[in-house]
């Protein structure tokens, strides 16, 4: 099973704020996660998830907290109160891939045993307070490049 981490970051590193929101609306940037994404189980923080506000159609959302009592209300949501015990779930599902798709701290712990990563990097700096960690060049090595009209797709192995 792949480990997938899938991001958009502005030039200056940001991929959001520390209350989950995205910091820009890029129409063609959100379809092109959608279309990568659809049909796998995501994995991204709480913050992040609160930020959707509703699941996202046609994936399984896992939702990483370190709240016990945590609760939500959603069919095709499922909990987890560490990365790693919901990549291990995954593990015994046969899956081909999981996607990871953030925040900021559910990055800087997945950028240490993803096997790939796809990063939009977006044609402009943007305000917030939540980076992407610093990809390593001796760990990854880029594979393509696909540029669209507003960011650049960046597809990376583990080397």
């Amino acid at each position: 099973m792949k480990k997938i981490i899938i991001s958009a970051v502005a030039k200056n590193g940001v991929i959001g704020r520390s209350n989950g929101e995205m910091p820009w609306h890029v129409k063609e940037e959100f379809q092109h996660f959608k279309k990568t994404t659809l049909g796998f189980p995501i994995i991204m923080g709480r913050k992040s998830f609160d930020a959707l506000g509703n699941p996202l159609k046609d994936r399984l959302n896992v939702v990483i907290t370190n709240n016990l009592k945590l609760n939500l209300p959603f069919d095709g949501v499922k909990i987890f109160h560490s990365l790693k015990k919901a990549v291990d779930f995954f593990q015994s599902e046969k899956l081909d891939k999981i996607f990871i798709i953030g925040g900021g701290e559910i990055f800087k712990q997945a950028i240490n045993f993803a096997d790939e990563m796809i990063i939009s990097i977006m044609d402009f700096e943007a305000e917030g307070d939540v980076v992407f960690p610093e990809i390593d060049k001796k760990v990854w090595k880029v594979t393509s490049r696909d540029k669209k009209e507003q960011f650049e797709i960046i597809y990376y192995v583990r080397k």
